[in-house]
């Protein structure tokens, strides 16, 4: 998406909320990606930060049946199709004054994800653009950074996605809260909820075989990677921490927590040791799919996609050992605003330099 106006879909324009002079400007920011579709609309905030204005986020299920096809099916692109033109409208009614629109695994690796944003671009007006992993694992980075732990020495932030998992690995050795610090090393794999749950299965009942099995799948991918090998000291001596941030992890946490409905105030930005994710995923074996989907933090949508999550966290854990994990319920989309907000500010910044230096030399 142009990340200079809002969409323009065929047909007479939206006769939305009209903006205010003086309101502050809306930026957006929207995440297709294997399993869900998710937009943000927020406004700048003094502290640096962002006050959300509306979001809205659907499962589509865009990756459904990819693995064994290579191509996006007809009944998902209508799904993410439908969730689009939503978006679409939603950002046109605010004003945008700036919206960036990403793609992720699904459309990377689908013999029809260009044609399928193509597609999109002239029925919605919404430009997607497929991002490469790095900058994936970048803005997962930039989004989680208000939940980065100083007091340690490095983190692991785990994007667990439909389709991929993105692991970051960040020194946080001399760090400035509020600065984002350097990312050391960072890894795609390319196993996400939805191409690791077809892969595996569940059968009629979920067994700790079937688990282990997903866990070690997951575990030979990671442990191939060898860049990240001059932090590990850091995490043996347990001076680093993870942050996870996915639909599953953060159902995870609301299964720890025993809440009655998912609350992302109570869940964004709790620590979970190790013990309290195994748990979690020990008491999540212990259901079968119908008693998962009537769980308030989980649901029918991800009853089946849950303990893939689980599976891919506890490899992490496995490969990468330290005692606590920070759930974000946040991401890419925050990573996007950020970014956007700060290249705005910039540029008013640099616009306000060349007026002064103008003045100065006219007098």
């Amino acid at each position: 998406m142009s990340m200079s106006e809002a969409p323009r879909a065929p047909g007479p324009p939206s006769r939305g909320r009209e903006k205010a002079a003086g309101d502050p400007p809306c930026y957006a920011a929207l995440d297709l990606g294997t399993n869900n579709c998710r937009l943000l609309i927020a406004t700048p905030s003094h502290n640096g930060g962002f006050r959300v204005v509306e979001a809205y986020s659907r499962i589509v299920r865009l990756g459904e049946g990819l693995g064994a096809s290579g191509r996006l099916s007809d009944e998902a692109m209508e799904r993410a199709m439908a969730a689009l033109k939503v978006s679409g409208e939603k950002v046109r009614r605010r004003r945008v004054v700036k919206f960036r629109a990403i793609a992720t695994q699904a459309c990377r690796i689908a013999d029809n994800g260009q044609a399928f944003v193509n597609r999109v671009a002239d029925e919605t007006g919404v430009k997607l653009q497929i991002i490469t992993p790095q900058e994936e694992a970048r803005l997962s980075v930039t989004g989680c950074l208000n939940l980065l732990d100083n007091r340690h020495d490095a983190a692991l932030v785990v994007d667990v996605g439909g389709g991929s998992t993105e692991l970051s690995w960040v020194d946080l050795k001399g760090s400035t809260p509020g600065v984002t610090p350097p990312v050391r090393a960072w890894l795609s794999v390319p196993v996400g909820v939805v191409t690791l749950a077809e892969r595996f299965p569940e059968g009629d009942v979920a067994t700790e075989g079937w688990f282990r099995q997903m866990v070690d799948h997951v575990k030979t991918q990671i442990a191939a990677f060898k860049r990240a090998d001059t932090l590990r000291p850091l995490f043996a001596a347990d001076r680093a921490h993870l942050v996870g941030t996915s639909g599953a992890i953060t159902s995870l946490a609301g299964m720890h927590l025993k809440l009655p409905r998912y609350d992302r105030n109570r869940v964004d930005g709790i620590w979970m040791s190790r013990g309290d994710c195994e748990a979690a995923a020990d008491g999540l074996l212990a259901l079968t799919a119908s008693q998962r989907a009537a769980q308030p933090c989980i649901g029918p949508d991800r009853a089946d996609l849950v303990l893939a999550g689980a599976a891919i966290l506890q490899a992490v854990q496995e490969e990468w050992p330290c005692s606590r994990v920070r759930v974000a319920d946040r991401g890419l989309r925050e990573g996007i605003l950020l970014s956007l907000m700060a290249e705005r500010g910039q540029r008013r910044r640099r616009k306000r330099r060349r007026s002064r230096g103008g003045t100065k030399a006219a007098a």
